[in-house]
């Protein structure tokens, strides 16, 4: 399978679908959310989705409430605008990367196989996590794996990585830092590794701002807003977005005392699975839901 859905159930009924609306799946992949979405819509209802893998494209659903568009969603409001596809009635974004992703070993999303250190969502964008690996001075790569990693030994894994270059694959990579990994965790080290690695070559952060910046313009009065975030960097943007209008989490007020946020804040505190998806699905376990609606 490409991708089993996360938080399927949960995800359509936050989007509370209007079977003649209009609804963006911002990140398509294999396909689920999409398939669950249609399953609601009438014949008036249309779907429009977005994935940068063209990988995805194989996945693409004929139906003629659907398309899907191969770009990434950063500037997903002008292709609504071009597609006349303004103003929405829901946005769903799964923040995470595909099951397909991670089991195709070329693709060097996952720790354990070698392939090359490459890590782009987009196999067509230019910047590699080897280029990254070997071009990025001592500083900078420190400043990425403490940010986006969390990685409490981030400055020695910087200086041994620019002691090791040039580095090309993945297993050249984890023998470089072998001396960094801690014994007893060394899953999960790799895994925050990777997960740095991977953030600063798709500018994830950046892309997830400029992303949540549009919804608000996009959607009508009572639209809805769900985000799956996979990691408190990607959470806490969301959550503060919506609480506040900012990223900075700062409640901003009128003259008159109230909010400036566009969204009113369906889920207080993010969704996570239940134990039945986290059984079938393991890779879930780290999700969190939110929903909110345009004011």
């Amino acid at each position: 399978m490409y991708h089993l859905p996360v938080m399927l159930s949960e995800s359509i009924e936050g989007l509370a679908i209007k079977p003649g609306g209009i609804y963006a799946d911002l990140t398509f992949g294999g396909g689920g959310h999409s398939r669950a979405i249609l399953s609601k819509l009438n014949d008036q209802g249309r779907l429009i989705a977005f994935d940068q893998d063209e990988d995805a494209l194989n996945n693409a659903i004929d139906d003629e409430r659907f398309l899907l568009i191969n770009q990434n969603f950063r500037y997903f409001r002008n292709f609504l605008r071009m597609h006349k596809a303004l103003p929405l009635d829901g946005i769903l974004a799964d923040l995470g990367v595909s099951s397909h992703q991670i089991d195709t070993p070329e693709r060097g999303f996952a720790t354990r196989f070698d392939g090359p250190l490459d890590l782009r969502m987009d196999r067509n964008a230019p910047f590699t996590a080897e280029q990254l690996l070997n071009s990025y001075p001592e500083e900078k790569l420190k400043s990425v794996f403490a940010e986006y990693g969390e990685i409490a030994n981030a400055r020695q894994l910087a200086y041994v990585i620019t002691q090791s270059r040039p580095l090309a694959t993945i297993a050249e990579f984890k023998k470089a830092i072998a001396s960094c990994i801690p014994r007893k965790t060394e899953n999960k080290y790799l895994a925050m590794v990777f997960q740095a690695l991977r953030i600063e070559v798709n500018d994830e952060m950046g892309v997830l701002k400029a992303m949540l910046k549009q919804t608000a313009e996009a959607l009508k009065p009572g639209g809805r807003l769900v985000v799956i975030a996979y990691h408190s960097l990607e959470d806490r943007l969301v959550k503060n977005y919506i609480r506040t209008g900012n990223f900075e989490g700062v409640p901003e007020k009128d003259f008159y005392g109230n909010l400036q946020s566009p969204f009113l804040a369906i889920t207080r505190k993010p969704l996570t699975p239940g134990a039945g998806e986290l059984e079938s699905n393991p890779r879930s376990r780290s999700a969190k839901l939110r929903i909110a609606e345009r004011k």
